[in-house]
């Protein structure tokens, strides 16, 4: 459970017992959502909803008014699934901070693609560590699929060589690392682009989704995080890490709501299993359990 939401579900179920939905509620309510990193703008909107119609809605219907306007920020965003189409090269470009646990969500899904019986190509793109390599060849090693290294090259021509070799051999499934830069530098954002760049000349199509991965407890910097990635790469989705008792939960609709951008892919522990697809009616109804 999401300590912060534990609270606001608890006071909603206060406020259930209430005669009326009055000002100093929705208030109060408003403050507990900000807390939860629902994002102010979403918070607000969501209680200016509510205090429209709040003579049309009755206390003791506020938990499923709540289930409801989270469920529909989230699918705004547009669908949950992830793109992956069949008897063609799909290569997915993995973005993130460092600390996002980019890299263990990429072996994740090496390992989900694997064990759905698809030829899976690693390319580690972050040569900017040496230990990012090292990493992420490990997690290779462990999901039991391919990788293309070269130490100290440059990016780009990692996923270049990458491009080219699961082109001849038809892999299934191309997934590119790609450093774990700051969003606050050009030069680092600059090589995001370059790559992208690449794979969009080498592979034109074939980019199947452009992910973000964003620890789930870092709040509202994550959304300051998926606005430069969005400018830079275009993402087509999120994967959120660390999605357990220690976030806040809000983050969710507030990705969805404020930027547009549906949440594809959710870690929830740290077992190979543990990369779930995101489904936002599970999602909302474990908020309020």
């Amino acid at each position: 459970m999401f300590e912060v939401f534990k609270k606001f579900k608890n006071f909603v179920s206060f406020a259930q017992e209430k005669e009326e939905i009055d000002d100093d509620l929705l208030d109060e309510m408003e403050e507990k959502l900000i807390r939860a990193d629902l994002g102010v703008d979403t918070a607000v909107q969501v209680i200016e909803k509510l205090r429209d119609n709040k003579n049309k809605i009755k206390p003791s219907q506020l938990s499923n008014y709540f289930k409801d306007e989270f469920k529909e920020l989230i699918k705004g965003a547009g669908t949950g699934q992830i793109n992956l189409k069949p008897g063609q090269l799909n290569i997915f470009l993995i973005t993130g901070v460092n600390g996002s646990g980019k890299t263990t969500l990429i072996g994740k899904l090496a390992y989900k693609f694997r064990q759905q019986g698809r030829k899976v190509l690693v390319a580690a793109g972050d040569t900017f560590r040496a230990a990012a390599e090292d990493q992420l060849e490990i997690w290779s090693k462990r999901a039991g699929v391919d990788i293309v290294r070269q130490d100290d090259a440059d990016p780009a021509s990692v996923v270049y060589n990458a491009i080219q070799k699961a082109k001849a051999e038809n892999y299934d499934v191309l997934l590119v690392d790609t450093a774990g830069r700051l969003h606050n530098r050009f030069n680092l954002m600059e090589e995001l682009r370059k790559i992208k760049k690449v794979i969009d000349r080498e592979a034109p199509g074939l980019l199947s989704e452009s992910l973000l991965v964003i620890d789930a407890t870092v709040g509202q910097n994550g959304l300051k995080q998926a606005e430069v990635f969005q400018e830079a790469v275009s993402l087509t989705g999120v994967g959120l890490t660390k999605l357990d008792g220690t976030a806040k939960g809000g983050i969710v609709m507030a990705i969805a709501k404020e930027l547009g951008i549906p949440i594809k892919l959710v870690g929830v522990g740290e077992k190979m299993e543990d990369l779930k697809s995101f489904n936002a009616e599970e999602y909302v109804e474990a908020l309020f359990s």
